[in-house]
């Protein structure tokens, strides 16, 4: 019985890994069509009419797939990053428009869908790329860290909800950070390109303003800041004034950003939406717009000391989250999604590494 479960597994992740390959080629072949159509058509809606369709299949193509680890990180990829880069390079903004006209082939597929930047060469690091990377005992102490939460994971029904909860934000956590990482390094040792840090120890943050801005997920915030919160800012600057113009700017962010998550947890669990998602980023970003107006009045005033800032925005986060982000997190199913994944992973690499061995490779 229990070499027949094997079996199915590793079929079922055969189909899964032939479907990647099948959807990532359709992206090559897009993007491409892509980049020679922006050398032949202006920017304005013209070059956005050629770049609907490869918009679309984004959409489309992760629906393909049906694990967490691919499925998922292709959506978030595709659907949000590639689409936004797509739609700013469509009138001449954004990473892929600088220096467009000397970007390679190779350059414009990479930088399309991954967050990565458009400048460095290899063996080039700044500070920041330094401080994004961190060391490989950072990343080795917390890839030693996901065994030990899948352990725990087999215990779950001894233990609150919420210790399980604390232990499911920081297994996402370290799980994203890692994903990046390894993706980063594999662009970064192929093509050169600089990597982009991820994030910036988010749980040192001392306000909403500095998580959200400048040390949670930043390659959102990237994309996000020159496409929806600068075009807004523009605009509310003729109504406002610039000391109010951030404020609908600021919502607006929140609200895309709120839409983008739904269709990302859609990807996930192929359920409709509850909304529960759209809450939490619209109630932090009234919260943030509250913060940001408050800062504004009392501005020359001194806030509150980090030691009480600190603890007093990460919990925030984490209450907001355990009421609104993580229920249909849980709906998902997607820590034992996780842990079935990370099983058929092993068998198929064992039986590939069993295969190259058997042929004296």
């Amino acid at each position: 019985m229990e070499m027949e479960i094997k079996q199915v597994i590793r079929k079922w992740m055969e189909g899964e890994i032939n479907n990647f390959i099948k959807v990532w080629f359709l992206v090559i072949a897009s993007l491409t069509y892509s980049y020679f159509v922006s050398k032949i058509v202006q920017k304005g809606p013209s070059r956005l009419l050629t770049f609907i369709p490869v918009i679309f299949l984004n959409i489309l193509l992760p629906l393909n797939l049906h694990t967490l680890h691919l499925g998922v990180s292709s959506g978030f990829f595709l659907a949000w990053l590639c689409n936004f880069k797509l739609l700013m390079f469509a009138f001449d903004k954004g990473p892929l428009s600088k220096n467009s006209s000397n970007l390679s082939l190779s350059h414009f597929l990479a930088l399309s869908c991954l967050p990565i930047k458009a400048h460095g060469h290899k063996n080039n690091f700044t500070k920041t790329s330094q401080k994004g990377l961190n060391s490989l005992w950072n990343y080795g102490i917390k890839l030693l860290l996901i065994p030990f939460f899948l352990k725990i994971y087999d215990y779950e029904e001894y233990l609150h909800p919420k210790i399980i909860l604390v232990i499911y934000t920081i297994h996402i956590y370290i799980g994203l950070e890692i994903l990046l990482a390894i993706i980063g390094g594999l662009v970064k040792s192929i093509l050169g390109i600089e990597i982009e840090p991820q994030f910036d120890e988010p749980y040192l943050s001392t306000s909403l303003q500095d998580f959200w801005g400048k040390r949670w997920n930043l390659m959102v915030t990237r994309v996000l800041r020159p496409s929806v919160y600068e075009p807004v800012l523009n605009i509310s600057l003729r109504f406002t004034g610039r000391r109010w113009a951030p404020l609908p700017a600021i919502l607006a962010t929140f609200i895309v950003s709120a839409i983008m998550h739904e269709l990302i947890f859609f990807y996930m669990g192929r359920r409709w939406p509850t909304w529960e998602i759209s809450c939490f980023f619209l109630l932090h970003g009234v919260c943030l717009v509250v913060e940001v107006a408050i800062k504004k009045y009392l501005v020359g005033r001194s806030g509150l000391p980090r030691i009480l800032a600190a603890p007093l925005t990460v919990g925030f986060v984490m209450a907001t989250g355990f009421w609104l982000f993580f229920p249909e997190f849980l709906r998902s199913n997607a820590m034992v999604r996780a842990t079935e994944e990370y099983a058929a992973m092993g068998a198929f690499v064992s039986d590939v590494y069993t295969a190259l061995i058997s042929h004296g490779l």
